[in-house]
Parts: structure tokens; sequence; C-alpha cells
């Protein structure tokens, strides 16, 4: 199935929208060989599956926002219609409305390059982490040899460390 098309270039498509990781809906359309309007049609046609938690249109601000950050949207900024974004869910359910063999295989990749790039991130988080801790270790091993430098400073140094005398002094 990898030889339909590399995860990598799904996961390319993947875009973080209001704090969840989406796809565009032309993006969506292009994977699985469909015009974007038949694509939309498509899914407009079978909305009840897709609740706002699988897909939402985004606004003027988040596409205008979009056209500027990414150089492959740019002929977006011409289109007057707001673009429709798809979660992982909306995703795998888009290729059950389109129903031809290619959606369904074009899928089941779609799931694949979501479940890596989480995979990804929860290794970084793991990474993050132990940087932290090493880091904080690190901290405290800086703090001990900077107290023992100071001691041994302090032995050897003659000017702090002055004999008293013991005994009477006569001068006094």
């Amino acid at each position: 199935m990898s030889d339909l098309m590399p995860v990598e270039r799904i996961e390319s498509k993947i875009l973080l929208i209001r704090g969840q990781k989406v796809l565009l809906d032309r993006d969506l359309a292009e994977l699985y060989q469909v015009s974007t309007k038949a694509f939309n049609q498509a899914v407009k046609r079978n909305q009840s599956r897709f609740p706002l938690n699988f897909m939402f249109q985004l606004t003027g601000t988040e596409k205008n926002e979009l056209v500027t950050n990414c150089d492959r949207l740019d002929k977006l900024k011409y289109s007057s219609v707001l673009p429709y974004v798809f979660t992982e869910h909306g995703a795998l359910m888009s290729a059950t409305v389109l129903n031809s063999e290619r959606a369904i295989n074009v899928s089941i990749l779609i799931v694949e390059a979501f479940i890596r790039m989480r995979e990804l991130l929860m290794n970084n988080a793991k990474m993050t982490e132990k940087l932290k801790d090493i880091e904080d270790r690190m901290d405290t091993q800086e703090m001990n040899t900077i107290i023992i430098m100071d001691k041994l400073r302090a032995l050897t140094n003659p000017t702090q460390n002055k004999t008293q005398k013991i005994g009477f002094d006569a001068k006094k």
C-alpha cells in the first residue's frame, strides 16, 4: 500500500488548527484523486456523518493566516470559499462517502500518518522530560562543585586562613 504514496507525503499536509491536527478539504481531495468540489459535495450529501469534532470550516482570519504561513497554499488566497478541514476521524469518514478503492487505501495511509505523528509527539515529550531531568542533575552537580571549590579555596588561601595566637598577649 505504501507504493500508493509515501506516508510522509500525507504527514506534510497535516496542519495544526484550533489545537487539532487536520487536513484541508483540497488536500484530501488531491489524495483521493477527486476535485475539491466533488469531494465537498459528497461530504455535504452525508453531513450527518461529520459532527463538529470531525470537520469544521475555517474562518476568514484562519484562512488568511494559513495562506501567510504555508507557501503551498498560495492559490487559496484567491478563493472566495472558506475551506473545510477534517480531523483524523473526519478524514477517515470522508473515505466512506467517496466509496472508492483508492479512497479506502488512502484512508488507511492517512490513519497511519496520524499515528506516526502522535508517536513522534509522544517521543518528543519524553525526550523533553529526560532533558529536563539531566539539566536538573547538572544544576545540582554544578552547585556541589561550587561548594567544594569554595571550601578548597578557603583551605588553601593563607589570607583567609589566619592562625589565632593562643595564650596571653603582654603588649595589651
